[in-house]
C-alpha cells in the first residue's frame, strides 16, 4: 500500500509545479494595489474636500458616498460594479495586455479606497491649526488657495502614513476580485485547487505570499511613521 503524502509534502509538490502560477498572481495583486490607491486618493482627496465644502448639499453627498461604502461590504461593490458596469456601460476591452476584469476591479477597488482615503484627508486637513487658515484670509488669500499652499502642505505630513497603512489594507482588499475572475493571488489559488483537487494546500502556499508581501509593507509603513516623527 502506497503511503500517502502529508500535508507539508503536498505543499511543496504544489509550490515546485506551479510556483510560477502564485508569482503571475502575485504581480496581479500588487498591480492590482497600486494603481487602485492612485486612483483612490485622487478621488478621495476630491471627496474629502466636497466633505469639507461651504455648502451643505456638496458635504451630504459626500457623507452619503463615505457612508454607503463604509457600510457595505467590498465583494457586493465588486460584483455590482462588474455586474451592473457590463450591463449597463460599454464593455471595457483589454487592454495594455490586461485582461478588462482587471479594469473593473481597479474601479471597484479605487471606489472602495477613496471612501477611507476622504476620511484620512479629512482627519489629516482637521489636525492643522485653525489660526493657519485665519492668518492666510488675513492676508488676503483666497480659500481655495489658502488651502492649496497653506493647509495641504501641512496637512501631508499627517496623511501620508495613513495612506501607508490603507494601501496595505487594498493590497490585502485585492482578493475580493479573484469572484470576478481577476487573476490575482487568490484566484490562482483556486485554479491551481481545481487542477491539483487539494482544498488546503494551495490556500496554505498562498496565504503565506499575502503574509510575506502585507508584513514587508507593513513594517516599511511604520519605518516611515517613525522617520517623519523623528522630523518633527
Amino acid at each position: 500500500m502506497a503511503q500517502q503524502k502529508s500535508v507539508w509534502e503536498w505543499i511543496a509538490d504544489i509550490y515546485s509545479k506551479y510556483h510560477t502560477f502564485y508569482f503571475d498572481g502575485l504581480k496581479y495583486t500588487v498591480l492590482l494595489g497600486v494603481v487602485s490607491i492612485i486612483f483612490g486618493v485622487l478621488l478621495g482627496v476630491l471627496v474629502a474636500l466636497l466633505r469639507l465644502s461651504r455648502i451643505a448639499p456638496l458635504r451630504w453627498i459626500a457623507v452619503a458616498y463615505i457612508d454607503f461604502l463604509r457600510s457595505t461590504p467590498a465583494i457586493v461593490q465588486v460584483s455590482l460594479i462588474y455586474f451592473g458596469g457590463t450591463q449597463l456601460f460599454p464593455t471595457i476591452p483589454d487592454m495594455l495586455g490586461l485582461p478588462s476584469v482587471f479594469f473593473y476591479g481597479v474601479i471597484a477597488l479605487s471606489i472602495n479606497s477613496s471612501a477611507y482615503v476622504a476620511e484620512i484627508m479629512r482627519a489629516g486637513i482637521l489636525s492643522v491649526d485653525k489660526g493657519q487658515m485665519e492668518a492666510a484670509r488675513s492676508l488676503g488669500m483666497p480659500h481655495g488657495l489658502a488651502m492649496r499652499n497653506i493647509i495641504l502642505p501641512q496637512a501631508v505630513k499627517n496623511i501620508i502614513p495613513a495612506l501607508g497603512n490603507e494601501f496595505v489594507v487594498v493590497v490585502k482588499e485585492t482578493a475580493v476580485v479573484s469572484t470576478i475572475g481577476v487573476g490575482e493571488l487568490m484566484y490562482k489559488a483556486g485554479v491551481i485547487r481545481g487542477i491539483t483537487f487539494r482544498g488546503l494546500e494551495p490556500y496554505i502556499i498562498v496565504m503565506i505570499f499575502y503574509f510575506v508581501v502585507v508584513f514587508t509593507l507593513s513594517k516599511l509603513v511604520g519605518l516611515l511613521e517613525r522617520r517623519m516623527r523623528a522630523s518633527d
